[in-house]
């Protein structure tokens, strides 16, 4: 599945001369952690979220943040004043916010999720906003996703089964043997870790038509 398969496309957003004020209220009302915002043209300039709101003069003594404050350089203290004190949504978003396009794969939209601890991520086209994919819309593709279709009879089975060992499970250098007897499958070879074990039988548990499943692997406590 690609990004435009499951992104929201009727996404709220914001101009940068918009209130802080109506930021929050914005995600507050609308149960999201962060909004695009955009230009006049609807091209993205960048997202104000919860976190950029979390340091705000509404929510910190004075205290606390001059002791924040005191261990960085003075350009950089007031540009946090900015940030914690200015009305403007294009005083406090982050600018220059990770994006992705239409067509890239959902693999893509999960990995720059957790490499960048982010929830939700802008989708562009020739740099307007075009939609948003979250962490929920995710949720969704799993949910919806219908299982692999494989082809009737135990040599079927067999075939899929082994086409997977080889999709990155740990077991593709190990010397694993596959039979399938009426849906069972029996699995053979030198398979000694636990994770090993568990992966395999995950492995064959996702091919329609599996009934069952036997190990045949050695005991690891008897070798």
């Amino acid at each position: 599945m690609h990004v435009k398969d499951v992104m929201t496309t009727k996404v709220v957003k914001l101009s940068p001369d918009d209130s802080v004020r109506q930021a929050a209220k914005l995600m507050f009302d609308h149960h999201v952690s962060g909004v695009p915002v955009v230009d006049d043209d609807g091209h993205l300039l960048g997202v104000i979220s919860e976190g950029d709101l979390i340091r705000r003069a509404e929510l910190c003594s004075e205290a606390s943040v001059l002791m924040a404050d005191m261990a960085i350089d003075p350009d950089d203290r007031a540009n946090a004043f900015i940030r914690r004190c200015s009305w403007r949504v294009g005083d406090v978003m982050t600018a220059n916010p990770v994006t992705i396009e239409e067509e890239a794969p959902l693999a893509r939209v999960a990995g720059l999720m957790q490499e960048r601890g982010i929830k939700r991520i802008p989708v562009v086209r020739d740099g307007e906003l075009v939609g948003i994919v979250s962490r929920a819309d995710l949720l969704q593709a799993i949910f919806s996703t219908k299982p692999d279709e494989t082809a009737a009879g135990d040599e079927a089975i067999r075939r899929s089964i082994l086409v997977r060992l080889g999709e990155n499970t740990s077991l593709e250098e190990l010397d694993v043997t596959v039979t399938v007897t009426e849906g069972i499958v029996h699995f053979w070879g030198q398979v000694e870790t636990a994770g090993c074990r568990r992966a395999a039988r995950i492995m064959a548990e996702s091919v329609h038509g599996v009934r069952g499943i036997v190990e045949h692997f050695p005991d690891p406590y008897t070798q």
